[in-house]
């Protein structure tokens, strides 16, 4: 029986639900969306979780859904089955990305008035990478349609966001996704090392036999 996945589920309905009041409520961005500035002289600290549930468009919610839904489902059924903290640590790292990614953005543009951001991108990115830590060479299809490896996919994905973050052209945290990934990376690392370190051993033999298009 496929793994159901309910906290990935509930998280991909949360987004689509928050982002589509968005798109038709300003009102409701400006009080939620990153903003550096507020949150610096108002204390508003609640936009490093809410910024991550708002989306500037379908395509932005798309993207990130179904990333999201693939990787999320994995690493989900991983932590519960290896017992590596379950739902508990599967909150933590979704919920940890989303702060800690911020926090660069929020440093470098506190005292910018202009500047805000929004999207899952931070948290998604560390779904991302800590899924491809257990199995870098799963296959995924891109579009529905392409196959390639989860590492493959992943290094695609990191690209794209640091691609889109030197165009600067909209209000996406483009920046989150590098950071987001390295926390998924350090966090499910750290996760092995306490809970159940002999898993490295399989972690490494399972690098030593890549496959660009998965299996």
């Amino acid at each position: 029986m496929m793994y159901t996945a309910p906290f990935t589920m509930m998280l991909i309905t949360v987004n689509v639900i928050f982002s589509f009041i968005g798109f038709s409520n300003p009102n409701i961005i400006n009080k939620t969306i990153m903003w550096p500035y507020y949150v610096k002289r108002n204390h508003e600290y609640h936009r490093f979780i809410t910024s991550g549930f708002l989306h500037a468009d379908i395509p932005h919610l798309f993207f990130n859904m179904f990333t999201l839904y693939f990787f999320g489902r994995n690493i989900e059924w991983i932590l519960s089955n290896l017992e590596l903290g379950g739902p508990i640590a599967f909150a933590m790292l979704y919920t940890g990305a989303l702060v800690l990614s911020d926090i660069p953005t929020y440093l470098k543009y506190k005292d910018n008035i202009h500047y805000r951001s929004l999207g899952a991108s931070g948290a998604v990115s560390a779904i991302v990478f800590a899924t491809i830590l257990f199995s870098p060479w799963d296959s995924i299809y891109l579009f529905g349609a392409i196959r390639i490896s989860a590492t493959l996919y992943a290094i695609l994905f990191i690209w794209y966001c640091i691609y889109m973050g030197k165009q600067n052209k909209d209000n996406i945290n483009h920046d989150a996704h590098l950071w987001g990934a390295l926390f998924g990376l350090s966090f499910t690392t750290l996760l092995i090392a306490i809970k159940k370190p002999a898993l490295f051993e399989l972690i490494i033999n399972e690098c030593k036999h890549p496959s660009l298009f998965g299996r």
